[in-house]
């Protein structure tokens, strides 16, 4: 293939790869909030219309949920080349709090900085809009010189990655021989740093836990039972109290089964990528590691499980001040997981600590979000070769072969369903603002992400 050629086009057609995704941001399609289901389902529709522009079989599949995306070559190909699908998702977080944006957040517009470089601002720029179009300008733009993709692409973007999955899990099992392909790509991975891009080799897994803990049968006026009433919100953060020992290791019977220690030389390996606590924690406002001690930050987040709580409430919380004792108290907990742990026996022996912690006159009840076990990519898969030769050529530094602290279930689902291993590409950088106000996304990473891509299948 004409590699000179695709990449000139890809330049000279940025303008129009950024209108087109400036109209793919302008689309509000969060998924957790049923008010936005229309815009959910425009979103699905422009992706499929451009998809078929491009000459895909491209339509809408219906679900429980959120409508997806599914697209196929319009023409056979020969067998002896790799399939290929690739996963996105076109619907994004909540905005909130509004007040913190600068500008209207499905507004797209493009932010000069200091330094003279470019990003682009709204929600969805870095997740997953902005990151699923580099891989479809960069098939658009091969298109366009060749008349033809190098090898045979499905396409598969979601509309509920942002809440969770719920339909995806049955809509897998009705088409899994639709998605049969030899290798999966994901572009919703990040680079090493602005310069520098690299391929995520391992995702921890998700277990996600919701506690309730009830003791009275109302909330009580504290000056009248203060004392001799039972009070959810000291049972509750007591029982998260002692989730933890001093030294930051989680003390659920069984959690570290399945967790083997990293060997010397990936931790070399890691430590030459010269990460320190301050340029972790620093940009977040935090200077001191916590966690496990003797484990490095990279260790920690690549290799390593946890047991976070991710909120906690109980009793009043509104303006002003209200005495009461509270009939419940809430905490949503979640694990992520590495190496063999199992998740479904995390999950049974963690309910087995809360249940153990409840006074005999109080009650607990749980509900399960997420469940999901780590993964990793074997590093003598040919494909990662091509990756990094591919990105290496693009960004003319060597590709950083890394682990991701964060999970995405459907690529487990990919190599344990269907056999396939994933290929992780992405460009987002640690301050995209993800999830948070004033999200953007480097033009750089848009754009050589664009060309990278089209190296990756041209490489095929």
């Amino acid at each position: 293939m004409n590699i000179d050629a695709i990449l000139k086009r890809i330049d000279d057609n940025l303008d129009e790869s950024l209108e087109r995704l400036f109209a793919l941001l302008k689309i509000p399609s969060i998924s957790t909030d049923p008010a936005y289901d229309a815009d959910c389902r425009a979103a699905a529709h422009w992706i499929k219309d451009d998809l078929a522009a491009l000459g895909f079989l491209s339509e809408v599949r219906e679900t429980d949920g959120k409508p997806i995306v599914l697209a196929f070559p319009a023409e056979a190909t020969s067998d002896d080349k790799p399939k290929v699908l690739f996963y996105g998702h076109y619907d994004v977080q909540p905005v909130d709090p509004l007040d913190l944006w600068d500008e209207d957040p499905f507004a797209p517009r493009i932010v000069t900085r200091e330094d003279g470089s470019k990003i682009i601002v709204a929600r969805g720029a870095c997740d997953d809009k902005g990151q699923l179009m580099t891989f479809i300008e960069a098939m658009r733009a091969i298109l366009a010189v060749e008349g033809r993709l190098p090898v045979p692409v499905t396409v598969l973007i979601e509309g509920e990655e942002e809440s969770g999955s719920p339909s995806l899990p049955a809509f897998f099992a009705k088409t899994m021989e639709e998605l049969r392909c030899d290798a999966a790509f994901v572009c919703d991975t990040g680079m090493w740093d602005p310069e520098t891009p690299a391929i995520a080799m391992s995702l921890r897994g998700l277990v996600g836990d919701e506690i309730t803990v009830k003791c009275s049968n109302r909330d009580l006026h504290s000056g009248q039972f203060g004392g001799p009433a039972r009070n959810p919100n000291h049972v509750l953060a007591a029982i998260i109290a002692a989730l933890h020992d001093e030294t930051g290791r989680v003390t659920v019977p069984g959690f570290y089964e399945g967790v083997a220690e990293v060997p010397a030389e990936t931790l070399a390996n890691w430590d030459s990528l010269g990460m320190t606590a301050e340029k972790f924690l620093g940009p977040i406002g935090l200077k001191t590691p916590a966690g496990e001690e003797g484990r490095t930050i990279l260790e920690q987040v690549w290799a390593r499980p946890t047991l976070e709580v991710n909120g906690m409430w109980g009793g009043y919380t509104g303006a002003g001040f209200k005495t009461v004792i509270p009939a419940e108290a809430h905490a949503k907990i979640s694990f992520r997981l590495v190496g063999d742990q199992n998740p479904d026996k995390l999950r049974e022996a963690f309910r087995a600590f809360v249940r153990e912690r409840v006074p005999a006159d109080c009650s607990v009840e749980f509900k399960a979000h997420g469940n999901g076990p780590a993964l990793t990519i074997p590093d003598d898969w040919d494909l990662l070769e091509v990756g990094k030769t591919a990105l290496d050529a693009e960004w003319g530094k060597a590709t950083a072969m890394v682990g991701m602290g964060g999970s995405i279930p459907i690529v487990h689902d990919f190599k344990h369903k269907l056999g396939m291993d994933t290929l992780m590409i992405g460009f987002a950088l640690e301050d995209d603002n993800v999830h948070s106000p004033n999200e953007k996304f480097n033009m750089s990473s848009f754009h050589k992400g664009i060309r990278s891509w089209a190296r990756v299948l041209a490489a095929l």
